[in-house]
């Protein structure tokens, strides 16, 4: 078992997904794997960063873009996501029990005009 890189799916999770890509169709193999280029989505897609900013270590950032798109078009994350929604991931998950009062204005209270405001000194 190798360690993933960050932002990398594991073995174990590859296993999973593996079959839902679609199989290289004509022409010569790829030089870039699914899996490369499914990490490289992940790393994209994890760090915010622009496609052009992708490490060299996923190759092209061009073919990964075109990689992805294709997966988005034939529906790939739709039906990874129906799969793997039995087993979520808590990683990520926070819950905030903070309360914050409001005041009693922002609640639906009676608005009553201030009383700075009902009459005006003449001089």
């Amino acid at each position: 078992m190798t360690i993933p890189k960050r932002y990398e799916i594991t073995d174990e999770q590859w296993q999973r997904i593996e079959s839902l890509f679609p199989p290289y169709r004509t022409g010569r193999p790829p030089k870039l794997s699914n899996r490369q280029a499914f990490n490289a989505v992940l790393w994209i897609l994890k760090s915010g960063a622009a496609w052009r900013d992708l490490p060299e270590r996923y190759g092209a950032w061009k073919t990964v873009y075109s990689r992805f798109r294709v997966w988005a078009d034939t529906g790939l994350f739709e039906k990874m996501f129906r799969q793997l929604i039995d087993d979520p991931d808590l990683e990520n998950v926070s819950l905030d029990s903070t309360s914050i009062r409001v005041h009693q204005k922002a609640t639906g209270a009676k608005k009553t005009p201030a009383a700075s405001s009902k009459t005006k000194p003449s001089v």
